[in-house]
């Protein structure tokens, strides 16, 4: 029986419950840290969830040539985006009220981890490269669990991140369980992937009044240097 899974599995809990205490305190370490994690997701979506949208772009029109055109799977990555700025803006704004707003963040984040989850662990990787990619999901976990910290402090440390984290869990249960139509997961993974794209340029960059420049440059060379070798190397 294969055991990364369930290591992968584990450790994304264990993040959304611990996030904010691996979190560096002072407030140039914290610019460090998110200015190397904001360079690292930088360069996870263009080495792998831009190239993979595009794979699953090519295997759509080859299964479904008399119906599929060459835009349907960035058409569900552009609904990711509208629908997660929609999310942000009723969070952000308070447009019914705090409470009301933290329990839309939380049933929406829990949905998002729950794909998340599902989706990295139901993928047909193994070995490093599931590792690998995992670490990039982990900071992006770590990153989203600051962003609920950030807006509802208390809500969060009490309620929230245990939710989140029940969403892992749900997706980790799915992806174990259950075999879905790859047109079903093509379709899960690139909302996801458009949830992701707009999260990681909007909320994990830091702004360029707070980024660490060479921190950043490290983290996005660091990761697609080590991602592209694995790819020669390993035939990824």
């Amino acid at each position: 029986m294969n055991v990364i899974p369930f290591f992968i599995g584990i450790v994304f809990i264990m993040l959304h419950l611990m996030a904010n205490k691996l979190l560096p305190t002072e407030r140039m370490k914290q610019i460090v840290w998110f200015s190397f994690s904001g360079g690292l997701a930088v360069s996870y979506v263009f080495v792998y969830l831009l190239p993979t949208l595009h794979q699953e772009q090519v295997n759509i029109a080859d299964k479904y040539r008399a119906l599929a055109m060459e835009s349907e799977i960035y058409f569900i990555g552009l609904l990711g985006v509208v629908i997660f700025v929609g999310i942000q803006l009723i969070v952000r704004r308070n447009i019914v009220s705090h409470t009301s707003s933290f329990w839309v963040a939380v049933a929406f984040y829990t949905f998002y981890n729950a794909l998340i989850s599902f989706t990295v662990l139901s993928v047909d990787v193994s070995g490093v490269q599931a590792v690998f990619y995992s670490f990039a999901i982990g900071l992006h976990i770590i990153a989203v669990a600051h962003d609920m910290y950030r807006e509802f402090p208390d809500e969060y440390s009490h309620k929230g991140r245990y939710i989140l984290a029940g969403g892992i869990v749900v997706g980790w249960i799915f992806a174990l369980t259950l075999e879905l139509n790859p047109l079903i997961k093509a379709i899960v993974f690139a909302f996801i992937s458009g949830a992701m794209i707009f999260n990681v340029f909007k909320n994990e960059l830091p702004n360029d009044k707070e980024i660490h420049y060479p921190t950043f440059v490290i983290g996005v060379f660091s990761y697609t240097a080590i991602t592209m070798s694995l790819k020669f190397f390993f035939e990824w």
